[in-house]
């Protein structure tokens, strides 16, 4: 099939998106930041926990909004925030990129395009989709750096966030290198799309 072909099937596929595939995607995201702050004993994964019950359709109520704040203030700190010029938003922000980056590399060798997300809709965000996707595992980046919590942010943090795509990861019943499962990922994703099925998807798990 020819590339032009591919993105106009796709913009079909957007113009009649099923919600059912966004919620799965999202409300599995929320579920893993639950974990883990349940893991680290955090108190506030109870209020997270109401947060995620009352997620709708579209957050028309901005519960995920509410539950970021939630979350980072209990990972690192009440004067935390994601806008502070801070090593741990550093690693934080060049963790996502890499994660993000291998996302991107899945969403073009599949033939797709990366400016046309699920529910991330930026005109000036090149990679809405690989955005979208990436949702469910930015938790294995805050929990490296939660557990590092570098006092710096230099070449060898890097590396060792580089090397979290070598981390093994379970997906679809069996451990896999997060690179490997990534593919494995978003290619269920797109069968879910044309297949109009959120069941057909393979989330990611990592073991905490």
């Amino acid at each position: 099939m020819k590339k032009e072909t591919r993105h106009r099937n796709w913009l079909d596929i957007m113009e009649v998106m099923i919600p059912a595939v966004r919620f799965e995607i999202r409300f599995n995201g929320a579920e893993t930041v639950k974990k883990l702050l349940e893991y680290q004993g955090k108190e506030e994964s109870k209020l997270l926990d109401s947060y995620l019950q009352e997620i709708k359709w579209n957050d028309e109520t901005n519960r995920e909004g509410h539950a970021a704040k939630v979350y980072f203030n209990a990972l690192f700190g009440l004067d935390f925030t994601r806008t502070t010029d801070c090593s741990v938003n550093s690693a934080l922000n060049y963790g996502y990129s890499i994660i993000l980056s291998a996302f991107t590399r899945e969403i073009t060798a599949n033939g797709y395009i990366t400016q046309l997300g699920l529910f991330h809709d930026n005109m000036f965000n090149d990679f809405n989709l690989g955005s979208d996707l990436v949702e469910p595992l930015r938790m294995i980046v805050d929990e490296y750096v939660y557990t590092h919590q570098p006092e710096e942010f230099g070449h060898n943090e890097k590396m060792a966030l580089l090397d979290l795509l070598n981390q093994e990861v379970w997906i679809d019943g069996r451990r896999q290198v997060l690179n490997n499962a990534i593919k494995i990922y978003c290619k269920s994703v797109f069968e879910a799309l044309k297949q109009e099925d959120a069941q057909i998807i393979r989330f990611i798990g990592n073991e905490l």
